[in-house]
Formats: C-alpha cells, sequence, structure tokens
C-alpha cells in the first residue's frame, strides 16, 4: 500500500477466489493495487506470473523460507529472467535460524525480541500493543526501506539482490533507542520502571469526569511545570519530578485533578498550551480533529475513511489512492 501511495504500479497475484463477494466490502488496504489470480501451481499460471516478473523492479513474497523455490520463482530462478529484479522477502522468522520454518504471528515475533516484555503495567503480564510492532513497524516499513535502499543501489551496480526483511530483526531495530537506554543504565528489564511505560505518573493516561481520558508526556521539566500550572496544583507539593520517591503521591494528585473535568474541558485548557497534555480520540473522533483536518491526515475513498497517503512531498505530490479493486484483472491485460 505504501509503495502505491508513493506512485508504484503494484500488481498483487493471489489465488483464484480472494476476491470479496458481490455487496462485501473490500479492504481500504488493497487502495493502489491492480489484482491478477493465478495458480502457483498450475505450469501455465506460472508461465504469465514469469511474464510479469521479466518487466517488474520489485518481486515481493510473503511465504515461509522454500516456497517460491518449490514452484520456480525463488530469488536464483528469477535472478535468471531479470538481473535486475529486487527481491523482498516478508517473514516473521527471516530465511535462517532456528524458528525460520516455524509459524507465528506478530505477538510471537515480539515476544522474542523484548519489546513485548516491556509493554503493560508492574506486576501484570505483557499486553498485547495491536500488531504495529511487529508486522507493521518491523516489517512492512522495514522491507520498503529495504526495497528503496536496493533500487538506490542498483543506479550504480545495475544489479538487483534479495531484501531479507525478517520481522524480528526490524522489530528489534525499532526498539533501539530502548537498547540504548538500557545500555547506558538507564532502562529496566522489570515492567513499571521505566519512563515510558506507564511508569512515570508525568508520560501517562489519566481518566476525565465524564470517563473519557487525556494523554499525558510532560517530560521536559519546562513541559512539566507549565502543565502543573494548567492544573492548578503548586510544585512543591508535587516535588521533583523524576525522583521515584514522588511518584505514589504526583499520580495521586493527577488523578484526582484530571477527575474534575471532562476531557474536552481538559482539552481546551490546553489548547496551544506546551504542556504536551493531549485527549485520547476514538477512531471516529480522530477523522474530525482539527489539526488532522488541516494536515489532511485521512481521507475517504469509495465511502471509506482511512489514512491519506504519508508522507508530503514539497515538489512530488502525492495523487490520492484508487480505490481497492472489486475484481481481477487478466494477466495478459497488464501489459496492454
Amino acid at each position: 500500500m505504501v509503495l502505491g501511495d508513493l506512485g508504484a504500479d503494484v500488481v498483487r497475484v493471489q489465488r483464484p477466489g480472494g476476491l470479496p463477494a458481490e455487496g462485501q466490502p473490500a479492504s481500504a488496504g488493497l487502495r493502489n493495487r491492480t489484482i491478477v489470480e493465478a495458480d502457483l501451481k498450475d505450469p501455465e499460471d506460472l508461465v504469465d506470473i514469469k511474464r510479469l516478473v521479466q518487466e517488474a523492479d520489485i518481486l515481493i513474497e510473503g511465504f515461509r523460507p522454500g516456497v517460491t523455490e518449490r514452484v520456480g520463482l525463488g530469488p536464483d530462478d528469477v535472478a535468471v529472467l531479470n538481473p535486475r529484479l529486487i527481491y523482498g522477502r516478508m517473514t516473521g522468522w527471516g530465511q535462517t535460524g532456528p524458528r525460520a520454518t516455524e509459524a507465528g504471528h506478530d505477538l510471537n515475533y515480539i515476544s522474542t525480541t523484548g519489546l513485548l516484555h516491556a509493554v503493560g503495567r508492574a506486576g501484570e503480564r505483557p499486553v498485547p500493543p495491536l500488531n504495529l510492532f511487529g508486522d507493521f513497524g518491523g516489517g512492512s516499513m522495514f522491507l520498503v526501506v529495504g526495497l528503496i535502499s536496493a533500487l538506490v543501489e542498483r543506479q550504480s551496480s545495475g544489479r538487483g539482490q534479495v531484501v531479507d526483511a525478517a520481522i524480528v530483526n526490524g522489530t528489534a531495530a525499532l526498539g533501539h533507542l530502548l537498547w540504548a537506554m538500557r545500555g547506558t543504565g538507564r532502562w529496566s528489564d522489570d515492567r513499571g520502571e521505566n519512563v515510558f511505560d506507564g511508569s512515570a505518573p508525568f508520560y501517562d493516561t489519566y481518566e476525565c469526569s465524564d470517563g473519557k481520558y487525556v494523554a499525558v508526556g510532560a517530560l521536559e521539566p519546562q513541559f512539566f511545570a507549565t502543565m502543573l500550572k494548567t492544573l492548578e496544583i503548586d510544585a512543591d507539593e508535587i516535588g521533583a519530578q523524576r525522583d521515584p520517591a514522588n511518584y505514589p503521591r504526583m499520580r495521586k494528585i493527577f488523578t484526582e485533578r484530571f477527575a474534575s473535568r471532562s476531557r474536552d474541558e481538559w482539552a481546551a485548557l490546553f489548547a496551544g498550551v506546551d504542556a504536551c497534555v493531549t485527549p485520547v480520540l476514538t477512531f471516529a473522533e480522530a477523522e474530525s480533529d482539527p489539526h488532522n483536518v488541516d494536515r489532511e491526515v485521512f481521507t475517504t475513498i469509495d465511502g471509506v475513511t482511512q489514512p491519506a497517503p504519508a508522507p508530503s512531498f514539497s515538489r512530488t505530490s502525492t495523487a490520492t489512492p484508487t480505490p481497492p479493486p472489486r475484481r481481477a484483472v487478466d494477466i495478459a491485460d497488464v501489459w496492454a
């Protein structure tokens, strides 16, 4: 999707029958796509797929290691057809290693990198952080970076190469700041003892009088001081910001103060104030948030609200994404 948003001509090859039935919604994640149907075990379909490969800059596959090799579409097979091809391999465990051929999902991959262990409250179990750390952050985005980097390198070498984008590797790299802090003694392996894991009262969420929440990220002393002023809390009552001995009292005071007004009342008080306090919005609310509207963070395609392409460019603006296709295109028509 991201490559398509950025202007790539993306052709998705999928097994027959994978499109939604008439009247069923299509996934917005399939925008900017041309879809062709093919059976990788059918020799005739395989010939057509290889014709696509000959014309392509990039091939992306997400099977377990060895699958594309068995059907004749492995890196060595396609390099003969197209030596300039960038071959992107998207897996959880990678192409090598003891777990390489095992099944898994986002939660499994991030559980072995240390990141999942860090998410949650002290004394409680680790909490699944949606599937953003692994699948999309450590996986897809690192694949995109690798593919684009390989394209840049090809300009000088004239040759393609394989990009092995394993979620375990990308997720570990995504957590580089925490590893850096750990290396300097500023991050503990114990949940609930670190600034970014919710243990610090000035980096957490608080419930308001209407049952909604605000997010507090007042890390720096100047933002912390401004937050106290806006909350009408005496700094002497709180004590030193970074002293953990003050955290229980600090959290109690913050909890009581935020509970005294509604979320939107606090949002209005903190609007335009450098205190790093913002409302926690639902998906529906995020659509109409003034800043999101001004930045055109979201767009509507075929009646479906979804994130707009990112980032923005000064000279080559991204086009409005095309809707997800409702039907497959014959492979022969791709060259038409």
